[in-house]
């Protein structure tokens, strides 16, 4: 075991000066400092967008998205074609794909932008409900948010594969001491107890601390948008309540036990407390109720007379 652990630490002694001597010889190398954050942005920039386009791409293909046929719903290009007019955006093309739960949502493809809609939606919503969530989709394409998001995402990325690199010889230096001193001491599964293991614990929960705090702020950022594209859409159609009842329609056909034909709204299991704000913390979109909530809001702040429907 001794032997091992030997072996064990020299291989790892051997990456870490390997690590080490390659950062040695890229600093030598090193252009100047704006030549440097002007590649390294560009580089971010450039696999972000592929990214994008790959990965759109690709959701289409696997979703079997097709595009909507103009003859068999005039109606909903010409909600289209009245918001496309309204809002600083060029018409996207359609798509009806056939999902578990109805949805739609926006897509920066190359060439023409593309708005996927759920079948169930065509039947689901009357036209101004149809107008306030097509409002909403474009809204999104209006400010770019998927490319800002896939962006911000790649530059998270290369921040993180730099921050490694630049500390890979002290990782795996750490590592290497924590394997060597557990077979030194005959039981290998016993390297965290060790110093240097510990160690590398205490680097691992500071990486995902920080990943964590990272993520809250992209959820936080993409509920913001969720708003701000209510908020649009509001303002484009004039209808905020249409908006509000879309969404209303599109949750409860979420719920299993009723589906888009159920004609109440009935809550499932009520959650603790703790567990709703934990929900909510890592949601990409803010809860439907807080979203109708401000719709309801504006509509009253609009003048809009708030009726049963």
């Amino acid at each position: 075991m001794v032997l091992v652990g030997v072996v064990v630490l020299l291989f790892y002694g051997l990456l870490a000066y390997g690590s080490y001597v390659a950062l040695a010889t890229l600093w030598r190398l090193r252009p100047d400092p704006t030549t440097a954050v002007l590649a390294v942005v560009v580089l971010t920039v450039v696999f972000g967008y592929l990214s994008l386009r790959v990965g759109t791409a690709r959701l289409l293909a696997q979703l079997d998205a097709r595009e909507l046929s103009r003859a068999r719903v005039p109606g909903a290009y010409e909600v289209l074609g009245g918001l496309v007019e309204r809002m600083d955006v060029e018409a996207p093309r359609l798509m009806v794909v056939r999902l578990q739960t109805p949805n739609a949502f926006a897509l920066d493809t190359a060439g023409r932008d593309t708005v996927v809609v759920d079948a169930a939606l065509l039947r689901l919503l009357d036209r101004a409900e149809f107008e306030g969530l097509l409002a909403h989709e474009l809204a999104h394409l209006e400010r770019r948010d998927s490319l800002v998001q896939t962006l911000a995402f790649s530059t998270v990325q290369t921040v993180v594969s730099l921050a490694y690199v630049v500390v890979s010889p002290v990782v795996f230096l750490v590592n290497g001491l924590a394997f060597a001193a557990a077979w030194f001491r005959g039981d290998p599964s016993s390297w965290g107890e060790t110093v240097p293991g510990r160690a590398r614990r205490r680097l691992e929960q500071g990486v995902t601390v920080a990943m964590a705090a990272v993520t809250l702020f992209a959820r936080a950022h993409s509920r913001r948008r969720e708003y701000a594209a209510d908020a649009r859409a509001a303002a484009v159609t004039g209808r905020p309540l249409a908006l509000a009842r879309a969404l209303e329609k599109i949750e409860r056909a979420a719920t299993p036990e009723f589906g888009i034909l159920s004609p109440l709204w009935i809550r499932g299991e009520v959650e603790s407390g703790g567990e709703r704000a934990l929900r909510d913390l890592f949601s990409t979109h803010p809860r439907t109720e807080d979203r109708v909530e401000r719709l309801r809001r504006r509509a009253e702040d609009d003048g809009v007379r708030i009726g049963i429907r």
